[in-house]
């Protein structure tokens, strides 16, 4: 897992080939006007705008979270968005199998630890990076990338 600001999203471009593009469409974009929904930027790498009120741990915590296929680049637009966080190998129980169409598998573990993210502050979730997002008691505007790992 990183975390980070915007402004030092570039440090990372290095360990993706679609990251820097990723982070070039926060740059082109008006990301307070973007509609919610799905946007194809090309094969390999998507991104998911919604603003929408924050869930309580335990609503978050029904999805506790990880994927297979995919690294996630979560994007606190506006808000606060708390983040809990476990590494895959301390979880052991499984909420049911891996689901190969959907790229995740759900766990009924507790995370570690709890993070915050601010305006404009990023995390990037890898395949060993269980996460329980949208943890919050406001609205949160947010950008997932879902970057297909190569």
């Amino acid at each position: 897992m990183i975390i980070g600001s915007l402004q030092n999203a570039g440090k990372f471009f290095s360990l993706h080939p679609l990251f820097s593009k990723a982070f070039q469409f926060l740059e082109d974009h008006d990301l307070m006007t973007l509609p919610d929904g799905s946007i194809e930027i090309e094969d390999g790498l998507k991104a998911i705008v919604s603003q929408k009120n924050g869930k309580t741990k335990e609503e978050s915590l029904q999805k506790f979270e990880c994927h297979d296929a995919q690294i996630d680049i979560q994007v606190c637009v506006k808000g606060k968005e708390t983040i809990g966080w476990k590494p895959r190998e301390k979880c052991f129980s499984p909420k049911g199998a891996y689901d190969s169409a959907k790229d995740v598998t759900f766990f009924k573990d507790e995370p570690d630890t709890y993070f915050d993210l601010t305006d404009n502050q990023f995390v990037i979730l890898f395949p060993e990076d269980v996460h329980a997002p949208m943890i919050g008691d406001y609205e949160i505007r947010k950008i997932v990338f879902k970057v297909k790992i190569s």
